[in-house]
């Protein structure tokens, strides 16, 4: 006889949601990566010197967490195990990108600190992910 650990409402939902997140993730990378010179004329000259000094390493950053992330999210929709080394890559992804913009970048300055609402829970997030699907493992959710 067989057993199957058959995850709880709670995980699809979560799993969902996570979908849904590291997807806006990822259409907010193509969106920064596809301004165009004339839609950054139209920002504030403060916002728009944030965009056009953007260094390479931040950019790879926020490509490998969004990236990195959308994939750990559709392996816990199917219930891979590599979700959780997956989101652990993102997760570190986040934590270089998140230097530069709360600490590198001076977007505080231009944003003031409600500006810092949204890279904070872009990192709670990211260790969430990680948690989670550690302990969706642990539970034999993930194969």
């Amino acid at each position: 006889m067989t057993t199957t650990n058959k995850p709880s409402a709670v995980f699809w939902i979560i799993a969902v949601i996570a979908v849904i997140w590291n997807g806006l993730g990822a259409m907010a990378y193509v969106a920064q990566q596809s301004i165009t010179q004339e839609e950054l004329d139209m920002l504030p000259e403060a916002e728009s010197a944030l965009y056009n000094d953007i260094p390479v390493w931040a950019t790879s950053a926020f490509a490998i967490a969004v990236w990195a992330g959308l994939l750990g999210s559709l392996l816990l929709i199917f219930r891979k195990k590599w979700a959780k080394p997956v989101f652990l890559v993102s997760l570190v992804g986040i934590l270089v990108q998140m230097v530069y913009n709360l600490f590198l970048s001076g977007a505080m300055d231009v944003y003031g600190p409600g500006g810092m609402i949204m890279p904070i829970m872009v990192v709670v997030i990211g260790f969430f992910l990680v948690w989670y699907s550690n302990k969706a493992i642990a539970k034999g959710w993930l194969k």
